[in-house]
């Protein structure tokens, strides 16, 4: 199978590679000339054996937007996108219908595995007709580990559920982080704790929580074990307020989820409004004591 691949950034760059190793023709295209296949989205296009499958592998918003309104102009019938960026579940049907109305087919899916990917391999969960994602089968599974499909790869539904998923993936995940750094804190402050890193290595087998996650947060203690060359702001690129505001949406009660986004915005904050009210009050009504201004 040969297909192509816009966007060869830090995931589509992997991918790129790991689907070679899969044994699929992959050409790439991105504006960086370091890396990219082709000059232009016309040389991919014309590089490709008809139907054309072509991943899109770009921040989703206006980017992606912008990519497959080229792609719909330069297509042709029969032909496939996969949208395989963080792109929001309601962008996914918009894109259907505007492909749908050129005779070319779509597909979203979310793809999880960050930088490791290319070792580890992708948790692909993939939304469009059964039909479209049978016809891209070859690169799902050039993309996921080795073992059974069932285990790294899911045909959710229809367009828009491969993405539905990933964002709530990505708000689990939230949540599974937040809890990890808030455990991290609660040893750190206590005096009894000698060994902090080795209490958490000691979790990595045989425990309940033990995960890949927390894998991770041993290494990063290792690589720096006070944190000190890391500052305490943190982003969020947009899947967790996704979750919450479908969770809000559709009545479903998410408050770990929510609290880990808000603990993101509080990290922001180099002084806090909210909490310099909250002290005003307890001196209104109780007298008590607050703190000057620094």
């Amino acid at each position: 199978m040969h297909i192509g691949l816009i966007g060869l950034g830090k995931m589509g760059f992997n991918m790129r590679e790991r689907m070679r190793n899969g044994g699929i023709q992959v050409t790439g295209f991105d504006r960086n000339p370091e890396v990219t296949d082709v000059a232009t989205v016309d040389e991919l296009i014309a590089a490709l054996p008809i139907p054309r499958i072509v991943w899109v592998m770009v921040p989703a918003g206006e980017i992606t937007d912008a990519v497959v309104t080229e792609l719909g102009e330069k297509l042709n019938t029969g032909d496939m996108v996969i949208d395989g960026g963080n792109s929001r579940f309601t962008e996914d049907q918009k894109h259907a219908e505007f492909l749908a109305s050129k005779g070319i087919r779509f597909a979203d899916c979310g793809v999880s595995g960050g930088v490791w990917g290319l070792q580890n391999g992708y948790g692909l969960m993939a939304g469009g007709s059964a039909e479209d994602i049978e016809l891209a089968m070859p690169v799902f599974d050039a993309l996921r580990p080795q073992g059974e499909r069932a285990d790294s790869f899911v045909h959710v539904g229809g367009v828009g559920a491969g993405h539905y998923a990933k964002m709530v993936h990505n708000g689990i995940e939230y949540g599974l982080m937040q809890a990890y750094a808030e455990g991290y804190e609660l040893l750190a402050a206590k005096d009894i704790i000698d060994d902090l890193p080795g209490t958490f290595r000691a979790w990595q087998k045989g425990t309940v929580v033990r995960s890949w996650l927390l894998d991770l947060m041993v290494k990063a203690l290792d690589e720096d074990p006070g944190l000190a060359s890391i500052d305490d702001y943190v982003e969020d690129s947009g899947e967790g307020r996704w979750t919450v505001e479908e969770a809000i949406a559709n009545a479903v009660p998410a408050p770990a989820i929510t609290a880990a986004l808000f603990a993101r915005f509080a990290s922001r904050e180099e002084t806090s409004p909210a909490m310099k009210m909250v002290s005003a009050l307890r001196h209104q009504f109780g007298g008590h004591a607050t703190r000057p201004s620094s």
